[in-house]
């Protein structure tokens, strides 16, 4: 094994010429030098210097290795140095796969006051629902997952083996056109007065938490629309083509435009999170990226 430090004498040796002015130059003592010589040519196992009266002189294996000690010395170099600049936060990379309402409204705020903080920090962002965004981030390729669970729900050991960042606690609200009859309704409405009404929500997959909770109030949804996109539930709610129960947090995301939100009873509610690795977490720009994360979620809070 070939060590930097001994590669860093071998320049100085043969750039002075002898083991005292090589000390003299590296801030070492002449034994100190003569020792690492005999170190380095035991790793390479052949003689590196021949004494010629009062000078050191170079063997051919030697100046092999001093032609490529250059390159060597200055590539760690540059690793070193690129290494302290991450780790100063002065650059750093992390990938971060968010949900799509969370990407609308704590992302920007976050990314936004991480750049001005650490200009040299570069996030990549990519969309992705939890179980998938989990996923990614424990198969390497995501550094920093947003994801979220409701209260309650099965399985929330499953992160037992990631670093869980609390961001905020959203509630699901109600969302009806405005011309509704519990448009202007004051406080809370049960779940159940919606039981006749014409309903949007999302693919099965998705749709699996809105029917629990009206299954639980005795009815089951009448689905006449099913889409993903938060925009075009609340476009169809705001037609006047039905109702739909969406997280506070996508309500925020978009401008519900014809539609009014009310808050429903009994709450439901999902906690709000940034996940990573373990190690990941010890990186000094993933901790950066979650503490803005942290702080958009505080500020995402107070304004409700």
């Amino acid at each position: 094994m070939i060590e930097a430090r001994h590669l860093r004498v071998l320049r100085a040796v043969a750039s002075t010429g002898s083991f005292s002015a090589a000390g003299r130059e590296l801030g070492c003592t002449q034994p100190a030098v003569s020792q690492q010589m005999k170190a380095l040519e035991a790793s390479v196992g052949t003689p590196l210097l021949v004494r010629t009266g009062r000078e050191m002189r170079l063997t051919q294996a030697g100046e092999a290795l001093v032609r490529h000690a250059a390159g060597i010395i200055a590539g760690l170099t540059a690793a070193e140095e690129e290494v302290a600049a991450i780790a100063g936060l002065r650059a750093g990379r992390v990938r971060l796969v968010s949900f799509p309402s969370g990407s609308s409204t704590l992302v920007p705020t976050a990314l936004a006051a991480l750049r001005a903080a650490h200009p040299g920090t570069r996030v990549s962002l990519e969309e992705a629902e939890p179980p998938n965004s989990v996923e990614l981030l424990r198969e390497g390729d995501c550094d920093v997952a947003l994801a979220f669970r409701y209260e309650g729900a099965a399985g929330a050991e499953e992160w037992d083996d990631l670093v869980v960042r609390p961001l905020l606690t959203d509630r699901l609200v109600a969302l009806v056109p405005e011309g509704h009859r519990l448009a202007r309704t004051e406080g809370a409405v049960g779940i159940g007065e919606l039981a006749r009404e014409s309903w949007i929500a999302g693919c099965p997959r998705c749709r699996g938490q809105l029917v629990e909770v009206c299954e639980g109030a005795g009815f089951s949804p009448r689905i006449d629309f099913a889409t993903d996109d938060y925009p075009a539930v609340v476009g169809l709610v705001g037609a006047g083509l039905g109702v739909a129960v969406l997280p506070q947090l996508a309500v925020e995301s978009v401008r519900p435009r014809g539609a009014r939100s009310v808050t429903l009873e009994p709450a439901v509610r999902r906690e709000i999170v940034a996940l990573t690795l373990p190690d990941l977490a010890q990186v000094p720009a993933v901790t950066a990226t979650l503490d803005e994360l942290a702080r958009a979620g505080a500020r995402q809070s107070a304004t409700r």
